[in-house]
């Protein structure tokens, strides 16, 4: 346990305790002491702090700034509440502590975005368009900096927030200019407790908004959340689907992507062509085929820009500029077969739940795909994804420690489909042999896919490590068989 304080001080009574010091902790303290606040900090993955969590200094806490790694029901938490001692998160504390803009003398507008997946995506494509229209933005939250860090940087014409559930739980006074829910399926119930409570976190984000709401009209539960919102009294509510959009949606019709929301100048009901889907090839496979998942991203983020006032030609022109956050969706080695066929890699290591792993195996044509699968299940289950991408499947390759979710799923729902099953050991050699193992099955157009559907700490540092380490075996396995 440390604390710090800056000396000047600015009458800042009570300590704050900050628990948890991965990016936001350490923004939290920063922004903290920076105004004078006396902060406390502990920090879960240091032992000699683990015995200060049962022997916090209470009388001197008057509030706690908590990391997401801790659930509602930590000890601490549970503590502190019982104390009347406020529990908030760092997006929390930088909602309270945003400091004006430079040239408007106003706090700089914030665009939050909130969903199961698609969150990063539709935040960096967010934050290109803003950054097209010239204004200085930061992609902020769950990526990049601390959210407390850019709030107060006076700099900043707006902040693009990816909000995660974790973040959203201890976050009550957000009001957000525009905001948006992707989607919402299962996932993170241990740490909330249920689906409910799961949702209700999630639908925080639409509290108070005064500009744009904007929902997946596709996704009965988020339709609900938006219909239920109570927000300011000029927020429009705009739905993205990935049909033809009706009034006061956006979405697509004949290859283009079209405005039906009003949100570009027309009135609502007045159709309104944008761009064509094929004027943005990072939405694509290489044969043009449509990765949907990213389209609907893409839809997201028109929707909250033109929302936020931002010229419909500017937005166009930062999502030509876009370049997707790595492993997602990501070719990182082609090669060559000795009869003349051509094969990829493909990285989507960022789907670490099935229904990330759905989207991205949909984008693919059918049985052209030996998937990579598998990591830490936290307790999901997996035979409605693999009775829904069985026709596009054609091997399957199961790492990780926790394979028998996925033994099961196949074995009930795609039994024809063959599964072969990477021991955990070595760890050091765990990619090359999934690859190696992946490579047997390839024949001409065929994908080799690493969408695992899993968390990936069971034997990785991230799923970004994850990710690289798949290219690095990716780009052996050509150099070795291309």
């Amino acid at each position: 346990m440390n604390c710090h304080t800056n000396a000047t001080g600015n009458g800042i009574g009570a300590a704050v305790l900050v628990a948890g010091l991965g990016v936001s902790g350490e923004g939290a303290v920063g922004s903290l002491v920076a105004r004078g606040a006396r902060v406390i900090t502990v920090d879960e993955k240091k032992p000699a702090d683990l015995d200060s969590f049962n022997n916090l200094p209470w009388d001197e806490i008057g509030m706690v700034v908590v990391s997401p790694v801790f659930n509602p029901r930590t000890p601490f938490i549970v503590e502190a509440q019982g104390r009347g001692i406020p529990v908030i998160s760092e997006v929390e504390l930088a909602w309270r502590l945003r400091v004006a803009n430079n040239h408007t003398g106003k706090p700089a507008p914030w665009i939050g975005i909130t969903g199961t997946n698609g969150k990063t995506s539709t935040t960096e494509m967010t934050a290109a368009m803003l950054g097209a229209a010239g204004l200085k933005t930061s992609a902020v939250g769950n990526i990049g900096k601390s959210v407390s860090v850019s709030a107060g940087d006076p700099s900043n014409d707006a902040l693009v927030v990816e909000l995660s559930s974790f973040q959203m739980h201890f976050t009550d006074s957000l009001a957000l200019t525009c905001a948006a829910i992707t989607n919402i399926a299962p996932d993170h119930l241990d740490w909330h407790g249920g689906m409910e409570n799961y949702a209700a976190d999630k639908a925080k984000v639409f509290r108070d908004v005064s500009n744009t709401l904007v929902y997946n009209a596709e996704d009965a539960r988020v339709r609900d959340l938006a219909q239920q919102a109570e927000v300011g009294e000029h927020c429009r509510k705009v739905g993205f689907t990935l049909q033809v959009p009706q009034a006061g949606q956006i979405g697509v019709a004949d290859g283009w992507i079209v405005d039906d929301a009003g949100l570009s100048g027309s009135p609502v009901g007045t159709p309104t062509r944008l761009a064509k889907v094929t004027d943005f090839p990072r939405l694509t496979e290489p044969d043009g085929t449509i990765y949907s998942h990213l389209l609907a991203d893409a839809l997201t983020a028109f929707a909250l820009t033109l929302g936020a006032g931002v010229d419909p030609s500017k937005c166009v022109e930062g999502l030509r500029a876009f370049r997707p956050d790595g492993h997602r969706i990501a070719t990182v080695a082609t090669a060559t077969l000795p009869d003349g066929g051509t094969v990829r890699f493909v990285d989507d290591s960022k789907a670490t739940n099935a229904h990330a792993a759905r989207a991205s195996l949909s984008s693919f044509r059918p049985k052209s795909v030996v998937w990579i699968a598998g990591g830490l299940a936290k307790g999901a289950r997996f035979e409605k994804l693999v009775a829904e991408q069985a026709g596009v499947i054609k091997a399957a390759v199961i790492i990780g420690v926790d394979q028998e979710p996925m033994r099961q799923a196949f074995a009930t729902c795609a039994p024809d489909i063959p599964v072969e099953f990477i021991g955990p050991v070595p760890n050091e050699s765990l990619m090359d042999r999934a690859v190696e193992t992946a490579g047997r099955y390839l024949t001409d157009g065929d994908v080799v896919l690493m969408a695992p559907a899993c968390a990936s700490m069971d034997q990785f540092a991230s799923y970004a490590d994850r990710g690289q380490r798949f290219a690095n075996a990716a780009g052996r396995w050509v150099r070795d068989h291309g």
